[in-house]
């Protein structure tokens, strides 16, 4: 079968840990003041380079891509629907879900396609319809970092941190992630959001952790406010179904249209009006793009969801964000909560809200490798943490809809971080 002449010779798996400036609480547990990442090189022959990337990390990671290696040795990269079913046929999926695996090699096969052409990725998929992409603050309630800064728990340190975030960024949309404290403390928190900013849009995101009631509740308490959506303010297509019949804010998803069978079955019972497309969660880059075919045939809006990048993850980002014409959002990063990157010439830069897309060969970026090696040494230093466990409440662990929230009167740094350095 004809096709690019490339073949895969060497597929590698390196787990970094990059620091964030203070540790982000989320509704499952926290980030503990850095992110672990997996990063994945796919070489070819001619000694071609692709880049991956996947979240999480560690021996299993680095194990389980190593374990790809029969699968690939002398595949065309070009061959990425070949490569789907080779790694992630669907029956086969049931006992060994490799969705997250496959998106990290995909990243990198089309990188090494780009490469080869001499065409930035978005010129495979299409060609760009934007230069740039427009993100969203994306602010959280956080512990302080070590030196004590960074705190967030109050209306005044959200409204704070949001006005920091707009001056440096130039940021005119704003997300809040929530589920952290009870619902109340949180809704106090959001409407001085949105009166600290009037002009600006704004979206809560408490990861469904609310039961419906809760959710239609909160919904009903925010409609007067410039709402771009209401994202997972409770679990299931069913509850968001129920939540969509009573509020006036259109619904929004990370979590329950995550694929193809999910998309169906939300355009035959709408219960979602924004899909939120992740290239990590959908299996890669090209995924995203057919699913928003479907959802602009279906007249279902789309934005850029973000699990939590680094700079390799965050170009698939741009290039999707580059090729949707029903892109009707800002897209979300947790990018600007980093301290550093490991591509060459550090972190990508914010102009009015917005990233330019990489017009390069690939993805556009390449790796530091002198910082993909720092950041390698800290992980075999720090090892992994917790995701799903929050650092102040230890023997607490999240139910769905949750009714045990955090104290918003609790402060300080808790001592589950007391050997983490950020």
């Amino acid at each position: 079968m004809k096709g690019s002449g490339m073949q895969i010779a060497d597929v590698r798996a390196t787990t970094v840990t990059v620091p964030l400036e203070a540790p982000l609480r989320h509704s499952n547990g926290a980030h503990w003041g850095r992110f672990v990442r997996t990063i994945v090189e796919v070489e070819t022959t001619d000694g071609l380079v692709g880049l991956g990337e996947m979240g999480g990390g560690g021996q299993s990671a680095e194990a389980a891509i190593a374990a790809l290696k029969p699968y690939l040795l002398g595949h065309d990269p070009v061959r990425t629907e070949a490569l789907r079913f080779m790694l992630a046929n669907p029956t086969a999926s049931l006992y060994n879900n490799r969705t997250q695996l496959v998106a990290a090699i995909e990243f990198a096969c089309l990188d090494l396609l780009g490469k080869h052409a001499g065409l930035p990725v978005h010129a495979l998929l299409g060609g760009a319809v934007r230069d740039e992409v427009e993100f969203a603050s994306y602010l959280f309630f956080r512990y302080p970092s070590s030196d004590g800064s960074g705190e967030v728990r109050t209306p005044d340190q959200l409204v704070a941190e949001a006005a920091r975030l707009k001056d440096e960024h130039g940021f005119r949309v704003h997300k809040l992630k929530g589920g952290v404290f009870s619902p109340d403390h949180e809704l106090e928190c959001y409407r001085a959001l949105a009166a600290s900013l009037p002009g600006d849009r704004f979206r809560y995101d408490p990861n469904g952790i609310l039961s419906v009631e809760e959710a239609i509740r909160f919904a009903r308490a925010i409609e007067d406010l410039d709402n771009d959506y209401a994202e997972d303010f409770c679990y299931g297509l069913n509850g968001m179904r129920r939540l969509r019949e009573n509020t006036r804010i259109p619904t929004a998803t990370n979590t329950v249209v995550v694929n193809f069978e999910q998309l169906a079955a939300n355009v035959l019972q709408p219960s979602i009006d924004v899909v939120l497309l992740d290239t990590t969660f959908w299996g890669g880059i090209r995924p995203c793009v057919r699913a928003a075919g479907v959802a602009e045939t279906f007249q279902l809006s789309v934005a850029v969801h973000s699990s939590g990048e680094l700079g390799i993850q965050l170009a698939s980002m741009l290039h999707l964000g580059a090729v949707v014409p029903n892109l009707a959002f800002a897209a979300d990063a947790h990018y600007h909560h980093l301290r550093d990157d490991l591509i060459v010439g550090g972190k990508m830069t914010y102009r009015d809200g917005k990233i330019a897309v990489p017009d390069a060969p690939g993805l556009g970026v390449e790796l530091d490798r002198a910082k993909l090696e720092e950041y390698a040494e800290l992980y075999r230093e720090l090892g992994p943490y917790p995701y799903d466990r929050d650092p102040g409440r230890p023997d607490w662990y999240p139910l769905l809809p949750s009714t045990e929230f955090a104290d918003p009167s609790t402060t300080g740094r808790p001592h589950a971080l007391a050997r983490e350095p950020y």
